[in-house]
């Protein structure tokens, strides 16, 4: 119960902060992505590919306690790997996540071989590894609250940061 409340109202900081910190659409860190049929989509500066702030770019997810990509996975993927082909001035980090399961230590492992696999997925399809940074975070940013599989398959991921555009 306490661990409830607790995780309820970390939930409604995190969403409080933020909104706080989301930039108007004219601003100078966002722009509008005019590349081939991802036209108008939102691509922000630090836009993520969770909040859809990252141009074209999307999530993928895991199956529990892999860093393997699947079919569907790699299948984003080579859409992401052409946006990123056709939007060369876009660099981005590679997020990797885990659900609430496990160890600290061991998610933060888990996390980095994820992100690792999808920059490595789209330097194999033709991205500048230069261009593809990866950063774990294991399982303290979970996109899902919940302690189900719903809410966990959620949380097990790679998501796209944009570093620069």
């Amino acid at each position: 119960m306490l661990r409830s409340s607790v995780l309820s109202v970390l939930a409604a900081l995190f969403v409080m902060v933020g909104c706080a910190s989301k930039k108007p659409a004219n601003s100078p860190d966002s722009l509008t992505s005019d590349a081939g049929n991802n036209s108008g989509l939102s691509l922000e500066l630090r836009g993520d590919s969770d909040s859809g702030t990252a141009g074209g770019l999307q999530t993928v997810y895991f199956a529990f306690d892999s860093s393997t990509l699947g079919t569907e996975a790699k299948s984003t993927l080579k859409a992401n790997a052409e946006f990123l082909k056709s939007n060369t001035t876009v660099d981005v980090q590679v997020e990797g996540h885990c659900d609430e399961r496990g160890g600290i230590q061991y998610n933060l492992a888990l996390g980095e071989r994820r992100a690792k696999a999808v920059r490595d997925y789209l330097v194999a399809l033709g991205v500048a590894k230069a261009r593809v940074s990866v950063v774990s975070y294991g399982k303290e940013k979970p996109s899902a609250f919940g302690h189900d599989e719903s809410a966990w398959s959620k949380n097990r991921r790679g998501n796209f940061v944009v570093t620069a555009k």
